[in-house]
């Protein structure tokens, strides 16, 4: 405990914290553009790279320079997107309701968002990834606000929270089966059912601008509201006399959790337990600043689903598993793991 505090206390040590996870993420992202039917090594994928960034062109064949151009890096960069967007939005619901077990999966915002992105599928109202982001907004928010409510009517505890997102994920879950199966034919529902499992598979580069510049937004909003979330933590009303707006906070913060969440649903599916977990390991690491909290959360989680990622596409190769899948495996006895410290604090 003595060698954790004094880490995140000593700015040396920090910093060369950030450096070896900027670092990992680097070579993870390199690593993981080799791993695939096509080998490839690490040299041949920077050269590709820098060829097609306006360097001197890389001596490999068109399909070798597709596979890792035009499949892989989108891939690889849209599962570090969406990772760094479900770990932050994880740490901010979990400050913001001050329970440690919330996160989009968790309190039914991912299974709202699929809901409005499958709407957007199976109707075909409106079309494109800004079609299906839109929708999944709306389900994410509507969502969102039917757990306040319910939590509401039930005492407000975070407890509540928790329970009244259980049942939202289950409601919403319900309609998009429903959708699904009364309204496509087969081939589309197997196709919208596994992409409800987590799948980024489909990723283009289009996905990777959009997902980029929300994830970037929500990052900077986030932060910007550090001082505020550290108020939090003390309770609504402390923050209040420290001066903090408490509604104001609350719904600036809960509407970018929601437009990152739908943003990452509409390309990559509902992956669960990213929100939930990482967290807890960036805040071991740098203690609860939110300053640094929020970025460790978001560095961490892009580390996590490239390698979840990685794991989805040649572990049972040539089949793929949904990367919510491989997510659960592991987040799964995590989550009991919290579940157990939290009874066993006094």
């Amino acid at each position: 405990m003595t060698t954790r505090v004094r880490l995140r206390d000593n700015p040396k040590a920090v910093t060369l914290l950030w450096v070896i996870g900027v670092v990992t993420l680097a070579g993870s992202a390199a690593v993981a553009i080799t791993l695939g039917p096509a080998g490839l090594s690490v040299g041949e994928v920077a050269s590709i790279v820098v060829g097609h960034l306006g360097g001197t062109a890389a001596d490999v064949t068109p399909i070798r320079d597709g596979i890792v151009w035009d499949l892989r890096l989108p891939r690889t960069l849209l599962a570090a997107l969406c990772g760094a967007g479900l770990g932050l939005c994880g740490a901010i619901m979990q400050s913001l309701l001050r329970n440690p077990l919330a996160d989009p999966f968790v309190l039914g915002i991912s299974s709202g968002a699929s809901t409005g992105a499958v709407l957007i599928v199976i109707l075909g109202v409106g079309s494109g990834v800004i079609g299906l982001s839109s929708g999944a907004f709306i389900g994410a928010v509507i969502s969102f606000a039917l757990v306040l409510l319910l939590a509401h009517a039930a005492g407000g505890t975070p407890d509540r929270v928790i329970l009244a997102g259980v049942a939202a994920t289950q409601l919403f879950s319900a309609l998009t089966s429903f959708i699904v199966i009364t309204s496509a034919d087969p081939e589309q529902t197997r196709g919208v059912m596994f992409w409800l499992l987590g799948s980024l598979g489909g990723a283009d580069w289009l996905d990777v601008a959009l997902c980029a510049a929300v994830v970037t937004v929500g990052l900077v909003v986030c932060l910007t509201h550090s001082r505020a979330l550290d108020a939090f933590a003390f309770g609504e009303d402390a923050a209040s006399s420290l001066g903090v707006n408490v509604w104001r906070v609350r719904v600036v913060l809960l509407l970018a959790t929601a437009l990152m969440t739908a943003v990452i649903v509409s390309v990559a599916g509902a992956i669960g337990f990213v929100g939930l977990v990482l967290p807890h390991a960036a805040r071991a690491l740098v203690g609860p600043s939110h300053r640094r909290l929020l970025p460790a959360s978001a560095l961490i989680g892009s580390i996590f689903l490239v390698w979840v990622d990685a794991v989805a596409r040649t572990a049972i190769a040539p089949q793929e598993l949904p990367a919510g899948v491989v997510t659960a495996l592991v987040g799964v006895p995590a989550f009991a793991v919290i579940l157990w410290r939290r009874k066993a604090r006094p």
